[in-house]
């Protein structure tokens, strides 16, 4: 029999562990093509030999997905595969009518057929959108392990967005790892919080053997889920971060409904900041779809370095960009700290910016008065400095989950925004990890 010809849809992350995990080594399919979108330019790369294996010995091509319909013609493709996150239910199901349209199958892959098993026992953490409060709350669970004794690693969502056969195996312990790597602002938000915590964290594109890897120096593995991906490895305890402040997205969302239905543990973040009605769609939806899950009610506790050094001041918002453009929430930690410090004004950037910031306000006008910390690669930090530097302000307040100063040079006072996760009552973070440490 002919093997089925196919295309994976991705954004350099769920696309390549689809293929490793399914297609790699199976007979019955050659996959064509990647096709990429949301990050900017990952396409126009080849996944290499190193990785795709024996039957791809010149790799596969990685190509925009607007033409799509013209490869699934041209190349005579049977099967879809769609393979990204964070996007409504309305869009998949639009991608998949554009498929069908063209002449091919479209198919989603379970997590089931994907997930690897490692040795050590599993903590997945996941959400239902981009900013929820997924990193709080892994952060959270490790300090409380870390008490217990036990040695924790993270393995994060993959951010593959440079050399594919170098970045196969990634390990971070420190800022020169970060360094090592050229580690965008997207890639350190997410790893330097556990390098704050003195952890090891795993990334990259080879999950097999990262988890082979990260398996041998830990205790306990913490997935850490990226947008609202599903988890990469089979989970012993699955813990899923729920946005009251974005109520029923929780079942409008892929994967994130998946996760939702999925969780053995939900955390709903921003309990204090949401309305009651918001509050019972998430509740009510909870109690009809998943309603063996244990529900955490927790609220973000948010400090600044010096809280009498913003009040009266006008301010600059830099927030966390994935949260605020594809998440698309119209707010952050900076924007709250503002508020509850008393700032006396937010300051518009948007007629001071340049490049990729000011095409990012065109593409995503939710983005209003804030600045994204968008830097996934350097003429976009070289953007992000000159448009900070060029807005007037008394002080820029930092709401990324980096210190952006470490890659950028500031030109004005500025501070940082922390925040935490604090639980209400119980069951709490606690209370849960102690029952699956016994």
């Amino acid at each position: 029999m002919a093997k089925k010809r196919v295309v994976i849809m991705g954004a350099a992350g769920r696309d390549f562990h689809n293929f490793n995990t399914y297609f790699k080594g199976n007979d019955e399919f050659e996959v064509v093509a990647f096709t990429a979108t949301q990050i900017p330019n990952i396409e126009g790369r080849n996944y290499p030999p190193s990785l795709s294996g024996k039957d791809y010995p010149k790799g596969i091509p990685i190509l925009p997905e607007e033409d799509l319909s013209k490869i699934i013609k041209d190349e005579k493709i049977d099967i879809v595969v769609f393979s990204y996150s964070d996007v409504s239910h309305e869009y998949v199901m639009q991608k998949g009518s554009q498929v069908l349209a063209a002449g091919a199958n479209y198919v989603l892959l379970s997590p089931d057929k994907t997930q690897i098993k490692a040795n050590v026992p599993v903590i997945s953490v996941c959400a239902v959108r981009t900013g929820c409060g997924k990193s709080q709350t892994s952060r959270k669970i490790v300090s409380i392990l870390k008490e217990t004794g036990k040695k924790v690693v993270a393995i994060r969502h993959p951010m593959p967005y440079g050399d594919l056969a170098e970045q196969a195996v990634q390990r971070f312990a420190s800022y020169e790892d970060l360094d090592r790597h050229n580690c965008t602002i997207e890639e350190r938000e997410e790893y330097e919080p556990y390098i704050d915590n003195g952890l090891v964290v795993y990334a990259g594109v080879d999950y097999e053997a990262i988890v082979r890897q990260a398996e041998k120096e830990a205790d306990i593995i913490i997935w850490d889920g990226g947008n609202n991906d599903m988890s990469f490895i089979a989970p012993d305890l699955e813990i899923t971060v729920l946005d009251p402040l974005r109520p029923g997205h929780e079942r409008s969302y892929y994967p994130g409904e998946t996760n939702f239905l999925t969780a053995d543990v939900l955390v709903i973040n921003k309990y204090k900041q949401a309305s009651a009605e918001q509050l019972n769609i998430v509740l009510d939806n909870i109690k009809h779809f998943n309603p063996g899950a244990k529900v955490i009610k927790g609220a973000s506790k948010l400090s600044v370095d010096d809280p009498a050094g913003v009040k009266g001041k006008s301010v600059l918002v830099v927030e966390d960009g994935p949260t605020l453009t594809h998440g698309g929430m119209t707010f952050g930690a900076g924007m709250v700290a503002a508020d509850e410090f008393e700032a006396k004004e937010i300051v518009d950037p948007r007629q001071y910016a340049v490049g990729s910031i000011k095409d990012a306000y065109a593409k995503y006008p939710n983005l209003g008065k804030l600045i994204p910390a968008l830097g996934y690669y350097e003429d976009q930090l070289k953007d992000l400095e000159e448009s900070i530097k060029a807005t007037p302000c008394d002080l820029i307040l930092i709401g990324s989950p980096i210190d952006i100063r470490r890659v950028i040079k500031l030109d004005k006072p500025s501070m940082r925004v922390y925040y935490d996760l604090d639980e209400i009552g119980e069951p709490s973070l606690n209370s849960v990890l102690k029952d699956f440490i016994k």
